[in-house]
């Protein structure tokens, strides 16, 4: 018997129907002796509708006012889900984050978490009831609600299970769990038993959306078991731990891919102290993220040629910056590419195995695919391709690596299943 945290997204509580269905594989953990609390989220599509109530009123909602408005998608789906524990049995309570007392920054639309009052949940629980509460959701130290931004009740119920030390954090979602890379690419790709914190936050920051990424990251530093599963199927789902059991057994875990890229390129800069700072400063002071950069000395070793790559929904206004920093400068000439992605292979077991970027390279080349930028990390080589190699890059790495045959040692049975999951 243990302490279990479930988080429900919206997809998961999108209908009355499906808020019943939760209500009964919960009540199956409550029935089982185990100790139960569920983070819930808005309704599927819920809280843009909101939004687009809000811009209707005011096309740029005041901050504050709009937490009170979003925060009330959440308090529908705890009211409901109470109730329908109830109608089959199942003694439940809900509450809000700020009954709750979860209490975050005043940063609104996008607060953090900075403690959390289990007392009150503690005492549902040892009273034997199951205590919903709203996700991604808080209180600031003024009262004021605040709300943790998209994806934040995956936070929520993270921090949470770590509040209250619980045995496990089981996030439901409308997959059944973690891919070796997105099945809808590859039809081979696999599921994994687990993976490692290190390799989900890799995973989570190159474009996989299973998790928000400040899920992983708290879970990561309170040390809380955390568990995908499926809220429309049963199975184990992928368990994300500390475990490093599989670093001899696979070289990589997964490839993860982002489509959202953009490429800059400013060609003759005076190659002096400081030239990296003054084309990535007005970047940054438009609050635009850069991810991977190149720097490379020109051939006549006066001037240097300086790439970048940003998210393409910011490539507009970072090549309207780039291009005004570059005649500053004195630069020859900015080059711009909204047209390609990057592809990265995520693996713990590069640690131990050597000769995984030579296989990567070589997989590429063999399919005609030309690389534009690298980026390695100690767990992590990217890639950046034109757009149009993306699915062909995959599924040749995918095949490359081995990550849609059943792990070496897993029995006969499991062997099957995932062959035919493949």
């Amino acid at each position: 018997m243990g302490l279990i945290v479930q988080k429900y997204g919206g997809t998961s509580v999108g209908s009355a129907e499906r808020i019943r269905a939760v209500a009964e594989r919960v009540k199956k953990w409550h029935d089982q002796g185990h100790r139960v609390v569920v983070v819930v989220s808005a309704m599927s599509g819920e809280t843009d509708r909101l939004i687009g109530l809000a811009k209707q009123i005011q096309e740029r909602p005041l901050p504050r006012e709009l937490d009170v408005l979003l925060a009330t998608g959440e308090q529908v789906t705890i009211a409901l889900l109470a109730m329908a524990l109830d109608a089959i049995g199942c003694p439940a309570r809900s509450y809000t984050g700020a009954q709750v007392h979860i209490l975050t920054d005043s940063a609104h639309n996008k607060a953090r978490i900075r403690d959390i009052d289990a007392a009150r949940v503690g005492a549902d629980l040892e009273a034997g009831r199951v205590v919903v509460i709203a996700g991604f959701q808080g209180i600031d130290e003024q009262g004021n609600i605040t709300t943790l931004g998209r994806g934040g009740s995956d936070t929520s119920a993270v921090a949470i299970a770590a509040a209250l030390k619980a045995d496990e954090c089981q996030i439901y979602t409308d997959v059944d769990g973690i891919y070796t890379t997105d099945p809808r690419v590859e039809p081979k790709a696999r599921k994994l038993e687990q993976i490692t914190f290190e390799e989900m936050l890799e995973m989570a920051s190159l474009g996989s959306k299973v998790l928000q990424i400040r899920s992983v990251e708290f879970a990561g530093k309170y040390r809380v078991p955390l568990r995908v599963l499926s809220s429309f199927g049963e199975g184990a789902g992928t368990l994300i731990t500390f475990e490093e059991a599989i670093v001899e057994d696979a070289k990589i875990s997964g490839i993860a891919f982002s489509r959202d890229e953009a490429k800059l390129t400013v060609l003759g800069v005076p190659d002096q102290p400081g030239v990296a700072h003054r084309i990535l400063g007005p970047i940054a002071d438009a609050n635009i993220e850069v991810d991977m950069i190149i720097q490379n000395i020109a051939a006549d070793e006066a001037t240097t040629d300086f790439t970048f790559t940003v998210h393409r929904n910011d490539f507009p206004r970072a090549l309207e910056i780039l291009d005004a920093t570059a005649q500053a400068m004195g630069a020859r000439q900015v080059l711009a590419d909204g047209h390609i992605v990057k592809i990265s292979l995520v693996g713990v077991g590069m640690r131990s195995h050597a000769g995984i970027a030579s296989l990567m390279f070589a997989t590429l080349a063999r399919e005609g695919i030309n690389i534009r930028m690298i980026s390695t990390s100690e767990i992590k080589i990217s890639v950046v391709v034109d757009e149009k190699y993306l699915e062909l890059g995959i599924r040749a790495l995918h095949d490359a690596f081995g990550l849609g045959a059943a792990p070496p040692n897993a029995p006969a049975a499991e062997r099957a299943t995932l062959g035919q999951a493949s």
